[in-house]
């Protein structure tokens, strides 16, 4: 997972510092959309055809990460 997860990429000049794909602008939060909305895989490489199979892997593997924490606090 960790060697998906290098495909993902924060930087300041890129969508104003948001997870994106390899450091282009796709970020992640698009991608977790478009499979949220529906789309499958192939149909987002077809959209997106700078896009890999394993980049789409990776926003999975990115977002399953962000979900494992050990203790929800409640906010204020």
């Amino acid at each position: 997972m960790e060697n998906l997860i290098s495909r993902i990429t924060i930087n300041p000049n890129v969508c104003h510092g948001k997870p994106t794909v390899r450091n282009m602008r796709y970020p992640v939060e698009m991608i977790l959309d478009l499979l949220s909305s529906g789309m499958e895989f192939q149909e987002i490489i077809e959209d997106y055809p700078a896009l890999e199979n394993k980049d789409i892997l990776a926003c999975l593997a990115y977002a399953s990460k962000l979900t494992d924490v050990k203790i929800l606090s409640k906010v204020a």
